[in-house]
C-alpha cells in the first residue's frame, strides 16, 4: 500500500488524527469503511492506485464503531475530506472513486 493510506484501529486515534489537522491545516481524508460491505471492500482493494498528497485514514466499522458518530455517518463508505476549518462529506461511490482517483 501507499504510505499516505492509514488503517486506524483506535478510537483515540481519529481523535488525533482530527486534532492535529485542526493545528496544522493540512488537507486530510477520511474514509468510513465495513469490510462486511462488498462496495468497501472494492474500494480498499483499489486503493493501490491512491496516489494523493493528502493523507487518507481507512476506519473500518468493526474495528471502531463509535468513530462514525463524530461525523454523523451512517453509512458506508462514506469519504470526508478535512480541508482547513471547512469539512466535504461524499457518499456518493462514483464520487468517492473520482475524489480517491481509483
Amino acid at each position: 500500500m501507499n504510505e499516505n493510506i492509514i488503517f486506524l484501529d483506535k478510537e483515540n486515534q481519529i481523535n488525533k488524527v482530527t486534532r492535529d489537522q485542526k493545528k496544522s491545516g493540512e488537507k486530510v481524508r477520511i474514509l468510513f469503511t465495513s469490510m462486511w460491505d462488498e462496495w468497501s471492500s472494492n474500494l480498499v482493494e483499489k486503493l493501490r492506485g491512491y496516489r494523493k498528497q493528502a493523507k487518507l485514514y481507512v476506519i473500518n466499522s468493526f474495528t471502531m464503531p463509535h468513530s462514525f458518530v463524530i461525523f454523523k455517518t451512517k453509512k458506508v463508505p462514506y469519504l470526508i475530506t478535512l480541508n482547513g476549518d471547512r469539512v466535504y462529506k461524499e457518499g456518493y461511490l462514483p464520487n468517492i472513486y473520482r475524489e480517491l482517483g481509483c
